[in-house]
């Protein structure tokens, strides 16, 4: 019986569904996703890809070993505004943190900004007489009348969810435990969550912000998985079934709908854990992810063959402090729409046709030119192969969307539809800079890895646009996100903050500090988990008269050695010179947040080889196209008939049934044996 291993990755256009069979063959399918329930284009992709690989889905599902999903579900929850009716319990006193947030807006020079809406308004921001110490010791007892009387208003108001955030509940859960176990006696069918269980650290806006969102958009997350669960158990799945988390890394599905904050990038983090499996492959250790797709184009960093990190960061204006893989998010994609912007100047997005209508070309009623128009208009699509000729784009509904735009800017199809294409390439090279010079990283030596079913009519430009020598396009690039989500492992986070306000804890605190947070990572990684277990552990730091901390990670202490303490500082000042170029050896080093990662380590899929040699492939087939205002002929190649080392020159088109890669004038490209097409850029 042959094993496969399935990653879905829901897009805001087009579901992928990748399945791995055990010797390492990997199949490809897509279905429209169905925004209203994505489990249903979640069904109908495997059913999709039940039919590529000649099997009944129930055959399919009884030989599945793995399903990891992407979901989008929190994250449009936040951005469209429609996720649970939500009361916060707190301290009394503290009930306007969330909306007082730091004290700055977010564009502070903009002086006409309005203060952004709290996701609970005032009325439900429900006072609890209590009150803890820093230190976690009791200053006013968790009184039972005040918190009565919240949960009392909570109910009347007919709230979904209840969030609990008390002051220095980081230190010591028992009063939020207190008050959740009440309102769940209270409340039975509501979602509880508590801040001491979500962000256990210092700085009360950014729990409060975080433990909020976990409870608005909590029950929306967990209908979502309970219902897919059902639907996957009726089609025949027994399974596991995991989801990818901010972080990269993937949990069960029950411990996902616990913390569903931590699913808010959850589609985005597939592709990045694929560039890092690619990047171990032999692609390059320093890669910026470029993955393209219907409504938004994602872009990330890999150094040195990892992942790059953060915290703080904000969806749909909403700080969200947990880790999570540092990832910018531009609303520019196959499906932005091309309009007059102020002044009648050309502007492409971020408003974006979606799955429904979709660009003008796919038929479904959308009239607006899109991103999808223009390339169809400038020749660089076939509209018979589109979906491998599942679908056949409507060219002349296309021409008629891009024709209207340019009669308004007084200009020709032609050009209108080239203004497009190049407008939407630098609005994403932006979007790069964002993500590395802005950040003090030159990316001009790492290679473009683009991926997404747009990404490769547009990644030679945007690397010339950065000055970017080298771009990559995997033979899976629309279904990159599914595929990294197979190469992905089980990983559970804990911090707690451990203020040290006169250097350094002793070397005895800090371990009892780590050892306790591994202890407890290993004992529930154990309760989802039977195999290998490993751990990483990091800090949060800073010099002692700093406000902001840095994170550390603490690879190669010898924690059972000497001098712990002066092991971490030393980490410490490495860590500060490699970011700011310069350390302060004789300053007091604090210890701000302890930080452990768990990790499972899941059996990778089989890679998958292009093959190792044969005749070079023949031109299936010549196009014009339209490249800088001027009409060439292009061959077009099959992708997945091109021979292992076979070298090609621009301008030509790479084409398989879900992805065209454009090579320009100057590009020289081969086809790497370990799948991908490596393109020196001209």
């Amino acid at each position: 019986m042959t094993g496969y291993r399935i990653g879905i990755d829901v897009g805001g256009t087009f579901t992928d569904v990748v399945g791995i069979a055990a010797d390492g063959t990997q199949t490809l399918a897509k279905a429209a996703s169905t925004p209203h329930d994505q489990s249903e284009g979640v069904i109908a992709g495997l059913a999709n890809l039940a039919a590529a690989l000649g099997l009944p889905l129930a055959t399919l599902l009884a030989q599945a070993e793995r399903i990891v999903h992407g979901t989008t579900v929190a994250t449009n929850a936040l951005l469209e505004r429609k996720g649970a009716t939500l009361a916060l319990l707190t301290t009394e006193g503290h009930r306007d943190v969330i909306e007082m947030r730091e004290g700055l807006k977010p564009e502070r020079y903009d002086l006409r900004m309005p203060a952004p809406a709290p996701l609970v308004p005032r009325r439900l921001r429900l006072p609890v007489r209590e009150r803890l110490r820093a230190d976690g010791s009791t200053a006013i007892p968790l009184d039972a009348d005040s918190l009565a009387a919240a949960i009392a208003t909570a109910k009347a108001a007919g709230v979904d969810a209840v969030a609990i955030a008390f002051l220095h509940a980081w230190a010591t859960p028992a009063h939020e435990h207190a008050a959740a176990e009440a309102v769940r006696a209270a409340m039975p069918g509501a979602f509880v969550t508590c801040s001491a269980d979500v962000l256990p650290q210092i700085k009360e806006f950014e729990r409060f912000s975080t433990t909020a969102v976990n409870a608005y958009v909590g029950p929306v997350v967990s209908r979502y998985l309970a219902r897919l669960a059902g639907r996957l158990a009726e089609a025949g799945y027994g399974g596991p079934l995991f989801v990818i988390l901010s972080h990269g890394g993937v949990a069960p599905v029950e411990e996902a709908a616990r913390l569903a904050v931590g699913t808010a990038l959850s589609g985005p983090a597939g592709g990045v854990a694929a560039a890092v499996a690619l990047a171990a492959d032999g692609l390059g250790q320093d890669l910026v992810t470029f993955d393209m797709g219907g409504t938004s184009t994602d872009i990330a960093l890999v150094v040195g063959g990892e992942a790059a990190l953060g915290r703080g960061r904000t969806v749909g204006g909403e700080r969200i402090a947990l880790e999570s893989l540092d990832i910018v998010t531009l609303g520019a994609g196959g499906g932005s729409i091309a309009h007059l912007g102020p002044g009648g100047t050309l502007q492409v997005g971020p408003r974006s046709a979606g799955a429904v209508p979709g660009p003008a070309c796919y038929g479904q009623g959308g009239t607006e030119p899109t991103v999808t128009d223009a390339n169809l208009v400038l020749g660089y699509l076939d509209a018979g192969n589109f979906l491998g000729g599942a679908k056949r784009l409507d060219v002349q509904a296309a021409e008629a969307a891009v024709a209207a735009l340019a009669a308004t800017l007084g200009i020709t199809p032609a050009a209108c539809a080239g203004g497009i294409h190049a407008l939407v390439n630098a609005r994403m090279a932006d979007g790069v800079r964002v993500a590395t010079v802005r950040r003090g990283v030159d990316p001009r030596d790492s290679a473009l890895l683009a991926f997404g079913g747009a990404a490769g009519l547009h990644a030679t430009a945007v690397a010339r646009e950065l000055g970017l020598k080298r771009a990559a396009v995997p033979l899976f690039a629309a279904g990159l996100s599914a595929w990294g989500m197979l190469h992905t492992d089980l990983r559970y986070e804990l911090a707690q903050s451990a203020i040290s306000t006169t250097g350094l804890p002793e070397d005895a605190t800090l371990r009892r500090l780590f050892d306790g947070l591994e202890a407890d990572g290993r004992a529930r990684m154990a309760g989802w988990y039977k195999g290998e277990i490993a751990a990483r552990r990091s800090a949060d730091m800073r010099y002692g008269e700093q406000v902001f901390e840095i994170a550390v990670p603490l690879d190669g202490i010898a924690w059972g050695g000497p001098d712990l303490a002066g092991q971490l500082r030393a980490a410490f000042h490495a860590r500060h010179r490699a970011l700011f170029t310069y350390d302060l050896p004789e300053e007091e080093v604090v210890l701000v947040n302890a930080r452990v990662a768990v990790v499972g380590r899941l059996p990778s899929a089989a890679a998958a080889r292009h093959g190792t040699g044969g005749s070079p492939a023949m031109p299936s087939a010549e196009r014009r196209i339209m490249i800088e205002g001027a009409s060439v002929a292009a061959p077009v190649y099959r992708f997945e008939s091109l021979a292992a080392d076979q070298l090609l020159a621009g301008p030509a088109l790479v084409e398989s049934a879900t992805t065209t890669v454009l090579l320009r004038p100057g590009d020289a490209a081969r086809m790497d044996a370990r799948g991908w097409l490596d393109i020196a850029v001209g």
